[in-house]
């Protein structure tokens, strides 16, 4: 009977060392970053796969943080909000901290409660030239800027348009308690409305690489 080469083998789980959580093909994973100074990396585990020793690898699809990205953190990025690139990579299943979960847009607005391991993506990203996918977004406000879920908005009773109180002069807990809240456009006499307008997401410099 031929003896099996030696080689690579799919694996349809592997468990988190020191840990009882299983991690798939299709789940988020938070890396050990190369800085331990920095906050963990986030991916999408594409594959696993163990060598004839045994040695666990995870193919995986990297997230990146607005930071690492070409024009960094901008005013309109959430917290938790990450970009889903075309950088893929063969990593060490022990570089696996833990698990998290990496919402749409859509769902993330609907948490309740947003844990530690909650985040969410709207953009997919190109590593090498910073372009994203969509290109252009909504904006809203006067300010005309993207939705960023950690800010408060209300909803104009009128024009259907959010609002960031502070914009409109006044305070969280006073826009709270407007019940129908009107934006001034809506409450002035001529009821002239705000063209509708779309912001575009990448930025203008100099291109950057993220190090590994």
């Amino acid at each position: 009977m031929a003896k099996t080469k030696p080689g690579k083998k799919d694996l349809d789980s592997y468990t988190i060392k020191g840990t009882n959580k299983v991690v798939r093909p299709g789940d988020y994973v938070l890396m050990k970053p190369s800085d331990s100074d920095k906050p963990p990396y986030v991916a999408r585990v594409e594959k696993i796969e163990a060598d004839h020793r045994n040695n666990v690898k995870v193919r995986v699809r990297w997230y990146y943080r607005p930071e690492e990205s070409i024009g960094g953190r901008r005013q309109f990025h959430g917290a938790k909000e990450l970009f889903l690139s075309d950088h893929y990579d063969l990593q060490s299943a022990h570089t696996i901290e833990g698990k998290c979960i990496v919402h749409s847009f859509k769902n993330y607005t609907k948490l309740e409660n947003v844990g530690p391991e909650d985040y969410f993506c709207r953009f997919e990203y190109k590593a090498a030239t910073g372009g994203f996918t969509p290109d252009r977004v909504a904006v809203y406000c006067k300010c005309e800027m993207p939705y960023n879920p950690d800010d408060l908005m209300v909803q104009c009773e009128g024009c259907k348009d959010w609002f960031h109180p502070s914009c409109m002069g006044m305070t969280i807990e006073e826009a709270k308690k407007l019940d129908p809240f009107l934006c001034s456009d809506c409450s002035s006499e001529d009821g002239a409305k705000r063209p509708l307008s779309s912001f575009h997401v990448e930025p203008k410099v100099e291109s950057k690489r993220r190090k590994r």
